[in-house]
């Protein structure tokens, strides 16, 4: 008889797992509730990243792997759902939305894709048709790089064509707006008054405030507006979760939110009409960070639907209203460097608190000085507070001197990142940075051979809530009408396992919750999405028209395609 002889290398903790894990063998396995079977299932699970079916017991994943083997863990009341068609993918997450801008523009003037000023007036014109007599009117989308004159407008046209309503129309990147004569009344606003720091108002020839505010100046008029009521911001954020889970969206980063938001969401949450995994950033608001340093991180609250352990700060603007911080001045206003919307020393400041108090910093920085200063900021902090496993984050990361991409591996900083941004911008990008600096431009390929992370998203409301436009841009570097051929930069293209991390696993890394989802793994959130077309082989040219039939968040459906 052969002697078992235990191995001197194999610690004690090892044998009592080993012992208990076939012990367990032998114990009739609980059934699980849901078996889900497809086509094909993309687990983004190294260890086993293609299976047929999952199986799902309290909302969590218990085995991902063959047919066979998910049925043997069926039992009498075991729901199967079998998609033989279809192929499924983890839940899929935006690295950097705001929640409550999308529930504000489901309800605004929408202006997104007007082709012209006249047109933007048009659809104002026809809402005030509808509404009373000195009742704010707001309006999110437009951008004057898609009209023919892409100089900013002035106030005057509105004002004629709407002259009883205050108005206010956002741009698209939400970093500069638009009133008319009526909305600058009731703000106050005239000629003397001076830009804020970090903002700008722009003039007429006479000195008269044009209607257009960039970065901080918008607060000038933005007080003025009524807020919302508690009910209106819970209506609100509702209906963008929805828009969100139709979407295939099963978490989003909710990129800077006011302490009243935060309550909502944390209210909906509790009720348990929170159908959405929300990663939620603390806005730089010095009262609300007191709070929250005082409660500590809170992670994983109401089931795994609410995280409030980040902050988010602005660096600079956009590079759309040029705003976006240059370390060369803009080559079509060779005059403007954009601007730093807070200061060095107020960046370095709240990332010190941060560290001090274990909170992840995410700061907004497009240009190339933007990025800079954040980086030289979360340096310095992180010599007076060294911590091993900080995750600070720059959000956009658009515009980088080459020298400074090798620093975000270098600091531990992860670039979050909008695909779709891009081909949004390629057409004028040139315009106002010229060739040089286009090299540092939307640099994922360079940024990834680094050794980081580049968790996608879209900043919705800036652009659409679907994931799929980012996963394309990112693989093809083309827009939707597949121009220009071969991509913009193509050198700068992620491969498809790529994109596909970008919108699953790396935003759960960037979150700190890649131990709880982002990829269809035992032990972990039943978080899934059912597509009529397989997005990793079908032609580039096929992946927008990728339908998602459902959506479902620990194994429960919280959208079906009807």
């Amino acid at each position: 008889m052969k002697k078992f002889v235990l191995s001197r290398a194999l610690p004690a903790s090892a044998l009592v797992a080993s012992l208990a894990a076939a012990a367990a063998a032998q114990q009739p396995r609980q059934p699980a509730d849901m078996i889900v079977t497809a086509r094909r299932i993309y687990t983004v699970d190294q260890t086993r990243p293609l299976v047929q079916a999952l199986a799902i017991r309290d909302g969590r994943i218990v085995f991902a792997g063959s047919a066979a083997g998910a049925r043997a863990l069926a039992g009498s009341s075991t729901r199967v759902l079998d998609f033989p068609d279809r192929i499924i993918i983890p839940g899929m997450v935006d690295a950097h939305g705001h929640l409550m801008g999308l529930g504000e523009a489901l309800e605004s003037v929408d202006l997104v894709g007007t082709k012209s000023y006249d047109e933007v007036i048009e659809r104002v014109a026809a809402r005030a048709k509808n509404t009373p007599a000195g009742t704010w009117i707001e309006g999110t989308g437009w951008d004057q790089n898609d009209w023919g004159d892409t100089r900013f407008p002035t106030h005057e046209k509105l004002s004629r064509a709407v002259p009883d309503h205050p108005v206010v129309l956002s741009r698209v990147d939400g970093h500069a707006l638009l009133a008319n004569a009526k909305a600058l009344a009731a703000a106050r606003v005239t000629k003397s008054t001076p830009d804020p720091k970090g903002g700008r108002i722009i003039k007429l020839a006479n000195g008269e405030p044009s209607g257009v505010f960039v970065d901080n100046a918008q607060s000038l008029i933005y007080r003025a507006v009524p807020a919302m009521t508690r009910e209106k911001k819970k209506e609100a954020l509702v209906a963008a979760v929805a828009e969100a889970n139709k979407w295939g969206l099963i978490g989003v980063h909710d990129a800077g939110e006011s302490r009243s938001t935060i309550d909502v969401l944390e209210e909906l949450a509790k009720e348990g009409k929170l159908n959405l995994r929300a990663y939620v950033m603390i806005g730089d608001d010095s009262a609300a960070l007191a709070h929250y340093f005082q409660r500590g991180p809170q992670s994983a609250l109401y089931d795994g639907h609410l995280w409030i352990r980040s902050i988010k700060l602005y660096a600079d603007g956009a590079l759309g209203s040029r705003g976006a911080a240059l370390l060369d001045p803009y080559s079509d206003e060779p005059e403007n460097y954009g601007l730093l919307v807070s200061s060095p020393e107020h960046l370095q400041a709240i990332a010190v608190d941060a560290l001090q108090h274990g909170f992840q910093v995410c700061t907004h920085a497009i240009g190339d000085r933007g990025n800079r200063v954040v980086l030289d900021a979360y340096e310095a902090a992180l010599k007076k507070v060294p911590t091993a496993d900080h995750r600070f984050r720059v959000e956009h990361a658009q515009i980088l001197n080459y020298a400074d991409i090798p620093r975000f591996a270098e600091l531990g900083v992860i670039p979050s990142m909008q695909a779709v941004h891009q081909t949004s911008d390629m057409y004028w990008a040139e315009q106002r940075l010229g060739g040089g600096r286009l090299y540092g431009a939307y640099a994922w390929r360079a940024l990834l051979e680094t050794g980081v992370v580049i968790p996608d998203g879209s900043d919705f409301p800036v652009e659409g809530v679907n994931p799929l436009r980012s996963f394309h841009s990112a693989v093809s570097r083309e827009d939707e009408n597949d121009w220009p051929p071969g991509g913009w930069h193509p050198e700068e293209k992620m491969t498809r396992q790529e994109a596909l991390a970008g919108m699953t696993i790396w935003p759960a890394y960037a979150a700190f919750q890649e131990d709880i989802m982002g990829s269809l793994t035992p032990g972990k959130y039943a978080d899934f999405v059912v597509l009529d077309r397989d997005i990793m082989t079908v032609p580039k040219e096929d992946i927008l028209g990728t339908q998602v039939l459902a959506t479902y968040i620990g194994g429960k459906a919280v959208y079906e395609r009807k």
